[in-house]
């Protein structure tokens, strides 16, 4: 049977024609930065010096990325960033998932206590210089725990990951207590596979999050050996002519890159990361962000 369409009306018509454009409009105003910083990185000192609206570079050059990776400041950046995201990632999804498996059962004993006491956590901290003279007093300066162990679990993934565990139907649980499995063999491998929309939300959460972060480092690490990538990047940013004479750049240095496209190519080569991992988690976050806000 053929379907008949709905015949719309010309202000319906007009109107999503509006909203088309306004939010194509918007698209290209969010684009346009990253549009920008990338075609100065690839474009020469002539060009890169021109006042001009830089949308695609009339001649790619890598001259600006050699400078910064011949800079080992930003290969032990780059190095100890990844360390820090990867392990970060891992160890915040492991203990969230400890910490929210026993909370999603209502047989747990003053549940309701231990979940009042995780929202006060979302509310009141103790601030930085008292999360200072703890990491200090354990011996974790200048060390990659330091960056990872103060913010390794947190009330709101906490919640999330609570909540769709909650979504789980019971009788898995109780098919498993029969079978004899363990609350271990029961989590690792019944709730975190069917969990893997909300884990691979949280995962993204924490890897930029880590990524991003940059504060803790400036606080905790001392040795550039250890530093991650965002000091060099605020450096390379602020101290400009600094940071750039280190890596060989001087002012235009040989003529084929500028301070500005250095910082571009810095800039690029710090955000490119966490847009290549995007995509691999896009399809589970919004599934993710609803299913784990859901409570009853």
């Amino acid at each position: 049977m053929v379907r008949r369409g709905i015949k719309r009306s010309l202000g319906e018509q007009a109107f999503d024609a509006l909203n088309l454009i306004v939010l194509g409009l918007v698209g290209l105003l969010a684009l346009y930065p990253f549009l920008y910083i990338l075609t100065m990185s690839l474009s020469p000192a002539a060009e890169a010096s021109r006042s001009s609206l830089h949308l695609f570079p009339s001649r790619i050059s890598f001259d600006a990325y050699r400078v910064v990776f011949r800079s080992p400041d930003i290969v032990f950046g780059l190095r100890n960033s990844l360390v820090r995201t990867v392990l970060g990632t891992v160890l915040t999804l492991l203990a969230t998932c400890v910490a929210a498996y026993p909370l999603a059962q209502r047989k747990l004993p003053n549940r309701a206590s231990y979940l009042r006491f995780i929202l006060f956590t979302m509310l009141f901290s103790g601030g930085t210089v008292p999360v200072f003279l703890v990491v200090r007093s354990l011996g974790l300066i200048n060390s990659v725990w330091s960056l990872i162990l103060p913010g390794l679990l947190t009330a709101f993934n906490v919640l999330v990951v609570k909540n769709f565990f909650e979504q789980i139907p019971a009788s898995l649980h109780e098919s498993a207590t029969i079978d004899g499995a363990s609350e271990w063999n029961t989590l690792f491998r019944i709730y975190v596979p069917l969990s893997r929309p909300v884990l691979a939300t949280v995962a993204l959460w924490t890897a930029v999050a880590h990524w991003n972060q940059w504060l803790d480092a400036l606080l905790y690490i001392t040795d550039d050996k250890k530093q991650v990538l965002q000091i060099f990047l605020q450096r390379i940013v602020v101290e400009n002519s600094t940071m750039l004479t280190d890596m060989g750049g001087g002012s235009a240095g040989n003529g084929s890159f500028t301070p500005e496209t250095v910082k571009a190519a810095t800039v690029i080569i710090t955000i490119l990361p966490m847009i290549a991992l995007y995509p691999f988690v896009q399809r589970h976050f919004v599934k993710g962000i609803l299913l784990g806000g859901v409570k009853e």
